[in-house]
């Protein structure tokens, strides 16, 4: 596996959210990625795939909620996000993709 396809396989997509447009006004965005990858890999991808300097990583491990689905009992898969924060004048327009 080549490294580009290294870097795609470890940003999955952006969280588009009232809360990931909030804290984008303070040069951050949010991306949801593996439950393995770890900082340093986050790190590395949005820098290749972006071309922006990334000056700090913070990871959230949301765990799936117990729903009910037509009376049965279901639960939803648990999901890893990473909020990247931009170097000041780097911006990433999540709007266009990759």
């Amino acid at each position: 596996m080549s490294a580009t396809a290294k870097h795609y396989d470890t940003v999955l997509t952006p969280v588009i959210t009232e809360k990931s447009t909030i804290v984008a006004e303070n040069n951050q965005v949010v991306f949801e990625v593996p439950k393995t990858a770890t900082k340093p890999e986050i790190k590395a991808a949005v820098e290749q795939l972006f071309n922006v300097s990334v000056t700090a990583v913070n990871t959230i491990l949301t765990k799936g909620k117990t729903k009910r689905f037509r009376g049965r009992l279901g639960r939803r898969s648990d999901v890893k996000k990473a909020i990247v924060t931009l170097k000041d004048g780097d911006t990433i327009d999540i709007a266009t993709g990759i």
